[in-house]
């Protein structure tokens, strides 16, 4: 075995599961860089490490050291300390002021810092403030390597240390040992498994209460995750079973304790025919039960400010707008005039937009107290645009408040509106509409607008859906798609897919929709990438980054969305010197999403934005969502993914001017009609499908979507 040892000059790979790393190292008396790949979690740019293993000629990459094993250790060169400090390890100490650093205090600057930091106010630029945050940063991240050691030792990720030693500070080590399953609940990327891995090494018994019970919790989370609020009691306890590896008597024993703690709520309704027991995470119970009681209060409720002669008030709208309302239309309009909570609902071309505006059109001689809001920030504005008027988000609109980690507006404080209007209902999940229907004050009026057959919300619940099967809410359905709209193939496909027909794939070269046929995984990532680099470019002037996003349905394979990232930023937005922080790679331009609601930040999960700066002496990225700047320090960065390519389901409530779709069977697991739907309706200008037609058709033939369990309707129906 050989061993070589230099300082890190960069690391272009690290794998925030396993934690393989590929980088350059500076050996001494070297001018090229060398090759080291190899799993080496903890290590950062600037570190200096022995690395113990074999030279290898890699048929793509060329001479590499692949590591089997090494250590950390202080760099002992001059340039090696000039390197390790303005890597970014001290926030405000850069390349800069490494060097004077360096340069005054040679060998001994790291001793200095570490023992003697007060003599730094000897060097010209550097303060008492600055002198206080170098050495908060250097007892900081001394900590943290000490978390990194400590959990390294516990099979956690030394790349999560920043975020728990960020959780729980210097209590960090104490917390762990005492309940690691705190770790799942209380740190955003480790689950259930980590903890659970962690808890084992730390000794404490499989079968022990603590286990099973942040087990219990954990399932439905996982559960939530994937839509449901609830879930049957048997089904739930064979999940529980298969993870916990305990016998479902321990965890039955275990659910009474956890539902008396107030964590869960065990209740009977109906499924299929029969009373069955079901399981929700006490939240969600809460949220259903509230939903249920705050539409009741809205029916009961009159209209504080009823409408007379709303046949005219229409007419004269029709009048100012130059257009004449279809029957449909008209009663949608009607309706929504005359009721308290009205739900309008229909695919692409059917009306939706402009029974929109002529209600607005109709009340805004009645009140100027009108409110328009979306779940997105996308659609918020796709909102503004069609009528005019100011739109918001929901969370906006509501006021969350961080200090509070909750809305403003609710009960005690509701909205000052006569009208609501509220667009892309069906990406509404439970918690949501619970503190939005909090606040709408009882006169007024509520509109639902939104396309049920679109995939349901991210977050959990199906609300739009269980609104109109439980009867409880007046529903005008859109059937009729109007003459411009059917001039567009991908209304007439959306549509036809939606009916349960293959869609008309005819070539065409005037139409906004295109088939490309392809049953081969890598041919068809290569035909993307070709696709949105030159041939979409090229024919219609598409921007490829802002004009042009591809949609997979799943994120693993060779078109799953991760590979198709890594592609599509090779291809669009390659870089020499890329940030790798938590396993990913970015860089400055990178097409990026944010994939949990941060509300401190005002960034929800879906939005899309592009990282405009990465700063390594502040260790800030800047990324501007719709031209509003949002920093995020690396610890925040696994927030953030890359969004060249997304999965169908978190672009629901955005469009694209053009959107490229593969379709292959390899994705067979999630080729259901409301997700190809949903796809096809994002694209405004046109829509391409790359893959096989046996895909395709696998799709439009397969109604049975995956079932999301909720207890809302049976709720809404209760107060009947």
């Amino acid at each position: 075995m050989e061993e070589i040892h230099g300082y890190i000059e960069r690391i272009t790979f690290q794998s925030p599961d396993n934690g393989f790393t590929v980088a350059r190292l500076k050996e001494r008396g070297k001018r090229e860089l060398t090759a080291v790949v190899g799993t080496m979690p903890s290590v950062q740019a600037g570190e200096s490490v022995r690395c113990r293993g074999q030279w290898k000629e890699d048929s793509n990459f060329g001479l590499q050291f692949q590591v089997e094993s090494y250590e950390v250790e202080a760099p002992q060169s001059v340039e090696g300390i000039k390197k390790y400090l303005g890597s970014g390890l001290i926030k405000g100490i850069g390349p800069v002021f490494a060097e004077r650093i360096v340069e005054y205090h040679r060998e001994q600057t790291l001793e200095v810092i570490d023992t003697q930091p007060d003599i730094l106010l000897q060097l010209d630029g550097i303060g008492p403030k600055r002198l206080e945050r170098i050495k908060s940063c250097w007892e900081e991240q001394k900590a943290i390597r000490e978390l990194m050691l400590f959990l390294q030792g516990y099979g956690i990720s030394p790349t999560y240390a920043q975020k728990v030693f960020k959780t729980y500070g210097a209590d960090s080590r104490r917390i762990i040992e005492e309940n690691p399953y705190q770790l799942a609940r209380d740190v955003w990327g480790i689950g259930f498994k980590t903890a659970d891995q962690t808890a084992r090494k730390l000794g404490i018994d499989p079968q022990s209460d603590i286990r099973i019970d942040a087990g219990v919790e954990y399932v439905l989370s996982k559960l939530a995750d994937d839509g449901h609020t609830c879930y049957p009691r048997e089904a739930f306890l064979e999940k529980s079973r298969e993870l916990l590896e305990v016998e479902p008597e321990r965890i039955q024993a275990r659910l009474e304790f956890i539902e008396a703690e107030e964590r869960i709520v065990i209740q009977n309704k109906e499924h299929q025919g029969q009373d069955v027991e079901f399981l929700w995470l006490k939240a969600f119970h809460v949220s259903e039960q509230g939903i249920a009681r705050e539409l009741r209060r809205l029916m009961q409720q009159q209209l504080a400010l009823p409408l007379q002669d709303a046949y005219s008030r229409i007419q004269a709208a029709e009048t100012q707008m130059g257009l004449q309302l279809a029957p449909n239309q008209r009663r949608a309009v009607e309706v929504s005039l005359a009721e308290k909570l009205h739900i309008i609902t229909g695919g692409p071309g059917t009306g939706k937009s402009t029974i929109t505006k002529v209600i607005l059109q109709a009340m805004q001689a009645l009140s100027s107290r009108i409110l328009l809001a979306a779940p997105t920030g996308k659609a918020a504005k796709r909102l503004s645009e069609i009528t005019g008027r100011e739109a918001s988000t929901i969370h906006s609109l509501l006021e969350f408040d961080f200090s509070i980690n909750n809305f403003r507006r609710n009960r005690d404080n509701p909205l000052d509106c006569s009208l609501l209007v509220v667009d892309e209902a069906s990406m509404i999940d439970t918690m949501l509409m619970y503190n939005l229907l909090k606040a709408v004050p009882d006169g007024a009026r509520l509109l639902l607008v939104g396309d049920v057959d679109q995939l349901p919300s991210v977050g959990a619940g199906n609300v739009l859906n269980d609104f109109i099967k439980s009867g409880r809410v007046t529903v005008t359905r859109l059937t009729d798609i109007f003459r411009q709209a059917a001039q567009s193939r991908i209304i007439t496909n959306a549509h036809r897919v939606n009916a349960g027909l293959f869609p008309d794939i005819r070539i065409d070269k005037q139409s906004d929709f295109f088939f490309i046929e392809d049953n081969q995984p890598e041919s068809i990532a290569q035909t993307i990438i070709g696709l949105v680099k030159h041939r979409l470019p090229k024919t219609y002037g598409f921007r490829p980054m802002r004009d042009i996003q591809v949609l997979s349905p799943m994120n693993r394979g060779l078109i799953g969305n991760r590979n198709l990232n890594q592609l599509l930023q090779r291809a669009l937005n390659p870089s020499d010197e890329p940030l790798v922080k938590m396993g990913r790679a970015f860089h400055r331009g990178d097409k990026v999403m944010q994939v949990q609601n941060n509300y401190d930040k005002e960034a929800f999960n879906g939005d899309v934005g592009f990282l405009t700066r990465i700063d390594r002496i502040e260790q800030e990225v800047t990324v501007e969502f719709d031209g509003r700047p949002v920093s995020y320090d690396f610890a925040d960065l696994d927030q953030l993914v890359l969004a060249y390519s997304v999965s169908v389901h978190k672009f629901q409530g955005s469009e694209c001017p053009c959107v490229v779709i593969p379709v292959h069977t390899t994705h067979y697991m999630l080729l259901f009609r409301n997700l190809l739907y949903t796809g096809i309706t994002r694209g405004k200008k046109l829509v391409v499908l790359v893959g096989s037609k046996q895909a395709l058709n696998i799709a439009v033939r397969n109604k049975q979507a995956v079932e999301r369990f909720t207890g809302l309707e049976e709720a809404l129906r209760a107060g009947q």
